[in-house]
């Protein structure tokens, strides 16, 4: 039943790429085969099955579609001191980072869904998220919302069961995120490093968790790293919707944008290479892969309209998502050898 649902929904989005093609339609985003019509929606729903195809959201169940479980993906930073520590296969040490990271799950969605309800007279009125967010799209009461928060802020208290300061980062990181989505995100340049912060966040969390002093490289690379990833996803919202949209994004520019990439981005680099230099020599055979990294990221932003969602470009480029899981493979061998 499911598959033939989905089949019809297939086929009408189908059917209406001809029409609009022979309308005169642009086809702005050819990597993805989909032309539409200028200023308008990026799916078609049939009929009978409305917002089925909002932002491919095809029969995903709402409740999970408000927790974002594509975005847990970013709470493995969380793991990074125990890979860089090499106590990966201590059991006890691997016990406390991967509850920390399923902690972290919890506060991420617990912060997702505060965003959803801070944010839904906005998003009912845009063409995407008004179908995408169960809240806005009517998929799920404010009611129940709330009680989701309470089960997910229960989860992210028992960070303080880990240790006290693993508790106390991941208040921080709630904390943060609520300030974000109620003023930081409308300031230009504190949205960006707010973002950034909350990388950091999750490693200082993870080397709290296991009980690793963190490096000052470790730190400055991974905040180098999240700014070039947040200044990626404003330029790319900034490229989709415009100035109009969002207040904060009428105070960026396209230069200045591509400005912040490279500096985050050399920094990113340049902070690496000399952690690598001074810590952990054998990781030298990383630098490749997090080059490669650097490179095919900037490629599929720029050509593919990926940037706005690391995770997504994780999820949709096979030669990133291998890059990243060779990096990290490779970074744990070497790591284990001494």
């Amino acid at each position: 039943m499911r598959k033939n649902i989905q089949a019809q929904a297939v086929a009408w989005n189908h059917g209406h790429a001809v029409s609009a093609r022979r309308a005169g339609s642009s086809c702005h985003d050819r990597s993805r085969s989909r032309c539409i019509r200028p200023g308008a929606p990026d799916y078609f729903d049939p009929p009978g099955f409305p917002g089925m195809m909002a932002a491919g959201t095809i029969m995903t169940p709402p409740l999970i579609r408000l927790l974002r479980p594509k975005q847990w993906i970013k709470n493995a930073f969380v793991m990074a001191p125990l890979v860089f520590a090499g106590e990966v296969f201590n059991p006890d040490r691997f016990v406390l980072a991967l509850a920390t990271t399923l902690i972290f799950c919890a506060a991420s969605s617990f912060c997702y869904v505060f965003n959803d309800l801070h944010d839904v007279m906005d998003d009912r009125r845009h063409p995407s998220k008004s179908k995408s967010r169960p809240i806005a799209a009517g998929d799920i009461t404010p009611g129940a919302a709330r009680a989701s928060m309470v089960l997910l802020g229960g989860v992210s208290l028992l960070a303080f069961a880990v240790n006290w300061l693993t508790g106390v980062v991941t208040l921080a990181y709630v904390a943060m995120n609520v300030l974000y989505t109620i003023q930081l995100k409308k300031v230009a340049v504190v949205d960006i490093f707010t973002i950034a912060t909350g990388f950091v966040l999750r490693v200082t969390a993870g080397g709290a968790a296991i009980g690793v002093p963190l490096t000052s490289w470790m730190l400055i690379t991974t905040l180098c790293l999240a700014l070039y990833l947040a200044a990626t996803k404003r330029r790319q919202e900034l490229l989709d919707v415009g100035g109009e949209a969002r207040s904060v994004l009428g105070e960026y520019s396209i230069p200045m944008l591509d400005s912040f990439i490279l500096y985050s981005s050399t920094g990113a680099l340049v902070f690496y290479g000399m952690y690598v230099l001074t810590t952990r020599p054998r990781l030298d055979v990383t630098i490749p892969f997090v080059l490669f990294g650097f490179f095919r990221y900037r490629y599929i932003a720029e050509r593919k309209g990926l940037g706005e969602s690391p995770t997504d470009a994780v999820w949709k480029d096979i030669p990133l998502a291998l890059t990243v899981l060779a990096w990290g493979l490779v970074s744990m061998w070497r790591v284990a050898q001494g």
